[in-house]
This record gives C-alpha cells, sequence and structure tokens, in this order.
C-alpha cells in the first residue's frame, strides 16, 4: 500500500489531537505503520493547530509535504482555506463550515475573508458540513469533531464497526455513548 497522508487543522481547543488518536488508532488496529506529528500554534489561545497521520506498510516521516495531502479534515473554514495548499490534487477537504475569528479579525487588524467554501471548491474536491450544528441536535456541541470523523469515515478503507471500537477505546469513558452518536450522524450525512 502506498502511504496515506492526513491533515487534520483547527483551532485550539476543536478537538484536533483527540481525532489524530482516533485516526491513529484505526490505522495501527488495521495493521499500518502509523506516524502522527502534532503542531502547536497559540492553540491555548484559539491559534492554529496542525496534526499529520500518515499510514501505509513502512512510514518513514510524520510530516505531511505541500501537494501531498489525501484528505484534509479542517474544523474551521479559514483553516481549511489557510492549509488548502497542501492537499494532492485528487484529494478531498471535508470542512466544517463554522466560522471562528482569528485574533487579527477580533483586534480590526484583519478581516475574515468572504465566501471560502465556494472560492475552496473553485480548485478543490470540498465537502462541507455543519457539524456543530448535527452536534447540537445531539445535546452536545463538543462532540462536532466525532460528527467530521463520521463524514471523514466514507473516505477511508475502514468498516464502520471498527471505527467504533477505536473511538470506544479512544474518548473518555462517560462521552463514549455521544461520541458514537456523533460518529453515526457523521457517517450517515456522508
Amino acid at each position: 500500500m502506498t502511504t496515506k497522508n492526513i491533515m487534520i487543522v483547527g483551532v485550539g481547543g476543536q478537538g484536533t489531537l483527540l481525532t489524530s488518536r482516533i485516526l491513529g488508532g484505526i490505522t495501527t488496529k488495521a495493521g499500518y505503520d502509523v506516524k502522527l506529528s502534532e503542531v502547536h500554534g497559540m492553540a491555548q489561545r484559539g491559534g492554529s493547530v496542525v496534526t499529520f497521520v500518515r499510514y501505509g506498510d513502512l512510514v518513514s516521516e510524520p510530516i505531511v509535504e505541500e501537494g501531498q495531502a489525501d484528505v484534509l479534515i479542517a474544523f474551521e473554514r479559514l483553516e481549511a482555506l489557510r492549509y488548502a495548499h497542501f492537499l494532492k490534487k485528487d484529494g478531498v477537504i471535508i470542512v466544517n463550515d463554522q466560522r471562528i475569528d482569528p485574533i487579527t479579525v477580533v483586534t480590526g487588524a484583519a478581516q475574515y475573508p468572504e465566501n471560502i467554501i465556494e472560492t475552496l471548491k473553485e480548485n478543490h474536491n470540498v465537502i462541507a458540513v455543519d457539524a456543530m450544528a448535527e452536534a447540537k441536535k445531539l445535546g452536545n456541541p463538543k462532540v462536532f469533531n466525532t460528527v467530521i470523523i463520521g463524514v471523514a469515515a466514507k473516505r477511508m478503507d475502514f468498516g464502520k464497526e471498527k471505527w467504533l471500537e477505536v473511538i470506544e477505546q479512544t474518548v473518555p469513558p462517560k462521552t463514549v455513548d455521544i461520541n458514537k452518536a456523533a460518529f453515526e450522524a457523521g457517517y450517515a450525512i456522508a
């Protein structure tokens, strides 16, 4: 198998690290060599967070190079735009259609770009989901990232039951049921 490259991007506190652990768990369970790399910006202050997950028969390094990501999972629109150049020509962006203003926008030093999803669709295969709305329907907005994982799961080579097993083994015990429901909701959307 050729190496598969996944990037997860978001803002601090959105669950990018938990998502990378779930992706690492599913790929390890499938018997692949897996490398994870986490890049924390000012995560605790709402800054950008990037995680790379690479898996295959033999993976030598954890970093995904520009133009090499098979899947870009973005938990926020601007983060999708910021990192879209990492995507392969035939790759897919799965983006949570949510706006979180960076500090430069909050302070008035910059403006939040308009029509981000439409701009991305001009050159990329984009699946935009309002995962926050889906998570709120379930009663817990914190599980929006697991909704996104459910959407992404349809683009990967692992069975639904394996995903649910890894989620159960990875998330805090008291959140297993809500995270499984969130995954199922995302899986149904995809």
